[in-house]
């Protein structure tokens, strides 16, 4: 006997008939004796309506077409009710089926956050009352991507926000497991969409999935791995669809006997490149630049400075995400005195391509391989980013899929 937290994502409960196929797969845990809480999603395609209703809400003078910034701790109350739809739903298909059930809101749990509407941040999950209900037998059915902020207000957790309230309530009652069922049967060395030879993979460890995740890998929002690791909460990726395929399992490092040098390859296309050209090369310019940059809420990633031959000035270049360059240089324009660059340069037409592996830390010569697969297609690397466990190199965008492919030959990760 086993205590589970299963997640099911939009398209899994995306009907009634859905529903009730995942109200089978539920009850066949518990049938095998295991106490359950299951975590779901909003129906597919509800939450882009109710955000789209939010927006046309807060028009300031009903114009069609117009858009108005809604106060976020009503949108946080909107978009809330999606998955309050889908948990009451499954929990009355459950107790028609025999299996005795109720639904959990994430104040009910609680699921406690921050105060950040929109993209609020769990803090914990003190859920003595639901762990109780479970551990007698009672299937748990959790309202994701919500929970409680201080004052009691509804918060959300932001796109993706299931995965992560599946793994903290797996943390929060102590689940021997966590089963997240999505439309994909587990985690890939790549895209298989780019790489028809991509393979999936039987074990990932945190560090891992943690790096794919945040380098562009769609399979888990990057939370949900970093709860799972802090509170390491074996994690399984499976298919609604096909749910006895064996899946992926996040796990410690220790539990993976082969460590191959690259798991696996990321690569994402929401980039760009800014470059201030003539900076001056002195103490306090770096965080006249990326102080505002910070102030406004832009993501800063890879950063290289070009060495100074005259000691004077010196060229700098990061990348940001795609979606927030122009706020970037509103950012950058405000204190453009203070900077003193020469010139400022951008490029939206580049790509981040990623090699993740946890045998990096034992095995030489790893990043030789992708500079020397890269320079063999004639793909030029504009900016290079490691850490311990991987290797990110920014290519223009349209030498993405070529350059996945080459270096996931290079790898020897090509299933056979």
């Amino acid at each position: 006997m086993a205590t589970i937290a299963m997640k099911f994502g939009g398209t899994s409960v995306a009907d009634l008939d859905r529903i009730r196929h995942v109200a089978g797969l539920v009850k066949r845990e518990v049938e095998r004796g295991n106490k359950v809480a299951v975590v779901v999603s909003a129906m597919a395609g509800e939450t882009n309506k109710l955000v789209a209703w939010t927006n046309e809400a807060a028009r300031p003078d009903g114009a069609a077409g117009s858009h108005g910034i809604p106060d976020q701790r009503e949108y946080d109350v909107v978009v809330a009710s999606g998955e309050q739809v889908t948990s009451g739903l499954l929990a009355i298909t459950l107790n028609a089926m025999g299996v005795k059930a109720r639904s959990w809101l994430g104040w009910q749990v609680p699921i406690e956050t921050s105060a950040v509407h929109g993209a609020a941040r769990i803090e914990g999950v003190p859920a003595s009352a639901m762990k109780a209900a479970v551990e007698g037998g009672e299937v748990a059915v959790v309202a994701g991507f919500q929970g409680v902020a201080p004052g009691t207000r509804i918060s959300t957790l932001g796109r993706g926000g299931s995965d992560t309230s599946a793994v903290a309530v797996a943390a929060g009652i102590g689940a021997d497991r966590c089963d997240i069922y999505t439309d994909v049967d587990g985690v890939y060395t790549t895209d298989p969409r780019i790489v028809p030879k991509a393979r999936r993979l039987d074990k990932i460890s945190f560090e891992e999935m943690l790096e794919m995740a945040s380098l562009g890998a769609k399979v888990l929002q990057t939370r949900s791995v970093e709860i799972a690791m802090l509170n390491r909460v074996p994690t399984r990726v499976l298919s609604t669809f096909t749910p006895d395929v064996g899946g992926t399992l996040l796990c410690d490092e220790e539990d993976i006997v082969e460590k191959k040098p690259v798991t696996g390859i990321a690569y994402s296309r929401d980039e760009a490149k800014i470059t201030l050209q003539k900076v001056p090369d002195r103490p306090g310019v770096a965080a006249a630049i990326f102080g505002p940059l910070a102030d406004a809420g832009v993501n800063v990633d890879m950063i290289v400075q070009n060495v100074s031959e005259d000691g004077d000035k010196t060229d700098l270049t990061f990348t940001v995400p795609r979606s927030e360059l122009s706020k970037a240089l509103a950012a950058l324009e405000s204190r453009a005195d203070a900077i003193g660059a020469g010139a400022v340069t951008h490029d939206a037409g580049v790509a981040k391509v990623s090699i993740i592996g946890i045998g990096m830390r034992t095995h030489a010569g790893v990043a030789q391989t992708m500079f020397s697969t890269l320079s063999e297609k004639g793909i030029n690397i504009q900016v290079i980013s490691t850490s311990e466990i991987k290797v990110s190199v920014l290519i223009a965008e349209e030498y993405v899929e070529l350059a996945v492919r080459a270096l996931h030959t290079a790898y020897g990760l090509d299933a056979a």
